[in-house]
């Protein structure tokens, strides 16, 4: 067999779905464009409620401009579902995803009611059945980074992340530059099937970047959280973009945050 049906052959096992985990996509090497300006954040407060402007996230916690060179690495094609993390659950015994309601309480940055948090309980380790292809949520850093080391992988980085996002052209949104409402799951009232908005994938392939839930990477943030990056499902259009990033606790444990893995070359 020639070396090149052996590398296509290979390529094509890496790209396969497992119940385990999503198929993965290919990030090639190369130099990207990361961080945003006061154009792109200007936008985004035009897109954004009056409070998000005069709390000036994105000014405080966003990057300025600046390129990464980044080897190849493969990515993800969608957040973990609560169906592939349970099967993680069942092979380890690890803490099924969930939270009491004085922990959640202790958490802060409530805007949603705990009553909320019960759709996406499990019960007796096993996720909620309406739920098993939405992104499994719940899970701490610890949790997710534990998921991908079982996998024989690991959380993205924050550049790693945003570069899949933006692209080599350096894309405000995972398509582009212009927000189109349908291509995300945001302004939503919960999650939905990963892959659900196929029109919001990057050329690359690579679905809800933006939307659906925020995600853990392995960049800290400082003072002991961990960066976030996306948007979720109730977030608006300035907020959704490659370019943002805030940070929580690592222990935290949302029905916004959920995680993807990468596997190095």
């Amino acid at each position: 067999m020639s070396r090149g049906r052996v590398l296509t052959g290979l390529l094509a096992l890496l790209a396969c779905a497992s119940p385990a985990g999503p198929r993965q996509l290919h990030l090639a090497a190369g130099d990207y464009p990361l961080g945003s300006g006061p154009d792109q954040r200007e936008w985004a407060y035009r897109r954004s409620p009056p409070g998000v402007r005069s709390q000036g996230w994105y000014d405080a916690w966003e990057q300025a401009p600046h390129r990464v060179r980044l080897p190849g690495l493969w990515i993800d094609e969608t957040p973990v579902t609560q169906a592939q993390y349970q099967v993680f659950v069942r092979s380890t015994g690890h803490r099924a995803p969930g939270i009491r309601p004085r922990a959640y309480q202790r958490q802060g940055f409530l805007a949603h009611s705990y009553a909320e948090v019960v759709p996406y309980l499990w019960q007796g380790g096993v996720p909620p059945s309406d739920r098993l292809d939405h992104p499994v949520v719940l899970v701490d850093w610890e949790d997710a980074a534990a998921y991908c080391a079982w996998r024989s992988m690991r959380l993205p980085s924050e550049d790693e992340w945003e570069a899949a996002c933006r692209g080599p052209e350096g894309r405000w949104l995972p398509w582009g530059d212009d927000w189109e409402p349908g291509r995300a799951q945001s302004g939503a009232s919960g999650t939905a099937a990963v892959g659900a908005h196929p029109l919001g994938a990057t050329p690359e392939g690579v679905q809800d970047l933006v939307g659906n839930v925020f995600e853990w990477t392995a960049t800290p943030f400082g003072a002991g959280r961990m960066v976030l990056k996306g948007c979720s499902w109730d977030d608006v259009p300035g907020t959704c973009r490659c370019a943002f990033r805030h940070g929580r606790p690592a222990r935290s444990r949302h029905i916004l945050i959920g995680f993807r893995c990468v596997r190095d070359p």
